[in-house]
């Protein structure tokens, strides 16, 4: 049977600080559970600490440490947005999904916001529908704010709070959303001219999306906060590292995926990409090795295109992976026939308040985010 401990007994056997703690229980390393006796407190499984203190005390070279402060053996953020508890991601304790299953984006950004009353993104965004939709607006529009926007510090929360309702308001506005009142799931739909069924997957997914631990887009946020910029600044440095395919666009290399499945058929694909040991774009994830609860949770609410459900279910049962949430929101923008640009629309009007939320917590740290450099290369004569 599992024993559980303090946190200050934790502590003392790794020799850190609660932070530190911290961190390890949100990257999935230490396994936590309320205390029965004070539910204030939290226990901490004693095996866990043990292995944690055993690979301590086995050391590492400085370089080495430094390394991998950055390239993922441990976070160096404490955080008490987003973490990692028996396969699901949790947003300040609440289970993501369940969260999910009813809350609008607007409850959940107060959730993670821990503002006073429900966001109302529908009250500061644009007034007119963009002229040509999509992200080169979204960019554009907060380029423009963060050029001349004012700095995060010396500000009280709920200020901070107003601005980045309108923030995230104008991402939405410049993919598409329709001007007006509103949640901002419907004025998506409205503005893609689709049903309310649809409006209630765009919930689902901007819910799901919302944030997703210290990930590089966060990580990109936090440092520009840390040092003070706009909070338009931090909401585009964050959002320009979500673009990128190997982040928050992944579900454009899955739609390029699904046109290859559309154009020559399912087994043909699925025959060439195993016969060459290419990986599928979409199917699992480090994070979740027994499958992502979001994808399935998204992917469980309306039935893909036929092609892509028989694609999806032969990867599947060949390879062992599971769909991650980048093929959910691919097969929802194809089944549905949403814009070009609404997958990357709804992951980045999501997830724009995840990183306003990481930009506000670093508010609470004095200290620069400042990594420094190990030189490998030509030493001056």
């Amino acid at each position: 049977m599992a024993s559980w401990i303090s946190m200050d007994e934790a502590c003392r056997q790794l020799g850190v600080r609660a932070q530190t703690v911290y961190a390890y229980v949100s990257r999935g390393k230490l396994e936590v559970m309320p205390d029965p006796a004070d539910t204030r407190r939290s226990l901490y499984r004693a095996e866990h600490v043990a292995a944690l203190a055993k690979r301590k005390q086995a050391g590492r070279k400085h370089e080495t440490l430094a390394a991998n402060t950055l390239f993922g053996a441990e976070p160096s953020i404490p955080t008490a947005l987003t973490a990692f508890f028996k396969g699901r991601p949790h947003y300040r304790g609440r289970d993501a999904v369940e969260l999910a299953e009813s809350a609008t984006l607007e409850e959940a950004a107060q959730w993670m916001w821990e503002a006073e009353q429900p966001a109302d993104f529908a009250s500061l965004g644009a007034t007119a529908p963009v002229s040509a939709p999509g992200r080169a607006a979204a960019f554009t529009a907060l380029a423009q704010l963060a050029a001349s926007g004012h700095s995060t510090r010396g500000r009280l929360t709920r200020v901070l709070h107003q601005e980045g309702q309108g923030l995230v308001g104008l991402v939405a506005d410049a993919f598409g959303a329709k001007p007006g009142s509103g949640p901002l799931h419907q004025r998506l739909a409205r503005g893609w001219k689709q049903p309310p069924a649809v409006a209630e997957l765009l919930r689902t997914a901007m819910v799901l999306l919302l944030d997703h631990e210290l990930t590089s887009s966060a990580f990109a946020a936090r440092i520009a906060s840390s040092n003070g910029a706009s909070l338009p600044a931090c909401l585009l440095a964050g959002l320009a590292t979500l673009s990128g395919p190997l982040h928050g666009d992944a579900s454009g290399r899955v739609r390029a995926l699904f046109a290859e499945v559309e154009r020559l058929g399912e087994e043909q694909v699925v025959a060439h990409y195993l016969s060459t040991g290419q990986p599928f774009a979409g199917f699992g994830h480090f994070l979740y090795p027994d499958g992502d609860p979001r994808g399935a949770a998204l992917l469980a609410r309306f039935a893909p295109p036929p092609v892509i459900a028989r694609f999806i279910e032969r990867v599947t049962a060949l390879t062992g992976l599971q769909p991650n949430v980048d093929v959910a929101l691919a097969a929802l923008v194809a089944h549905h026939g949403l814009p070009p640009d609404a997958a990357f629309g709804i992951m980045a009007t999501a997830r724009s308040v995840g990183l306003l939320a990481h930009s506000l917590e670093q508010l609470g740290v004095t200290q620069v985010i400042r990594p420094r450099g190990r030189y490998v290369g030509a030493v001056p004569a």
